[in-house]
């Protein structure tokens, strides 16, 4: 008769580390491993969606005598920021960096006066101490997003942007219109497309000019077949660092183009 000896207690604790480290192994060869960030891609849209329509002429007059340019930039909160992750990346920051690029030697300022929430009304009502009380020689003004958000009557916003148009056309700043995200959230709600026409019309009729931001967020989605999640927050609403550094780069060219094209070449497109 064989009796099966008991293994000395060090044995059984050496194999059951042994054990234990071959399964932590296992496990670890069995998880996905962390997906590497992929390159950021290009900023790039067409011309003819960031081309401004004519000549911006205070700002135009301003860099061609080497005086300092003042903007206001006024919006809700994808002009105060909300998505980026930090203030420095929201798109009027980035605007100052990329005009400064294009213009060294010119000293100009970029003020952000974005609120999160708010709509036309809201920025009519601090137009005069928020923005006109600076004596901008540029305004850019977002506008839309939220009143689309909140089904706002698409009649009494286009009385807010005419009040708005009118007091800043009146300060002799140059004025463009910014239209809204090309976002889920915004895609989601009936009157997307109502407002982004009324933006464009707008414009036309009030001669003053507009960044088709909506075009060029769609553009990058339908043509360039970027993912939402590469310029959209998580909050499937908000931009994020690369689309608003991307915005801003887009903008300052079309800026810095309006501003130093002749009229020759304005009416004659």
């Amino acid at each position: 008769m064989v009796i099966a000896r008991p293994f000395p207690v060090r044995f059984c604790l050496l194999m059951a580390a042994m054990l234990a480290a071959g399964a932590g192994l296992a496990r670890a060869e069995d998880r996905p491993l962390p997906q590497i960030p992929a390159a950021a891609p290009p900023c790039a849209a067409p011309d003819d969606m960031t081309r401004l329509m004519n000549p911006l002429a205070r700002t135009a007059r301003r860099l061609a005598a080497g005086d300092p340019v003042k903007i206001v930039a006024i919006g809700s909160s994808s002009t105060a920021g909300a998505g980026a992750s930090a203030p420095d990346k929201s798109y009027p920051a980035r605007l100052a960096v990329e005009l400064e690029a294009r213009f060294p030697a010119q000293p100009i300022t970029v003020i952000n006066r974005g609120v999160n929430g708010e709509e036309a009304r809201d920025m009519v009502a601090r137009l005069d101490a928020g923005v006109l009380a600076e004596r901008p020689d540029l305004i850019l003004w977002q506008v839309g997003a939220n009143a689309v958000l909140r089904d706002s009557p698409i009649p009494a916003v286009r009385s807010d942007i005419l009040e708005g148009l009118r007091r800043m056309k009146a300060s002799g700043a140059d004025v463009v219109l910014i239209d809204p995200q090309f976002a889920p959230k915004v895609l989601a709600k009936k009157d997307a497309d109502a407002m982004v026409d009324l933006l464009a019309t707008t414009a036309k009729a009030q001669q003053v000019e507009l960044f088709r931001r909506f075009a060029v967020m769609r553009h990058w989605r339908q043509i360039a077949r970027l993912p939402f999640e590469v310029f959209i927050s998580p909050d499937d609403l908000h931009m994020n660092d690369w689309s608003y550094g991307c915005l801003a780069k887009l903008l300052a060219g079309a800026i810095a183009e309006a501003a130093t094209r002749t009229t020759l070449t304005a009416r004659a497109r």
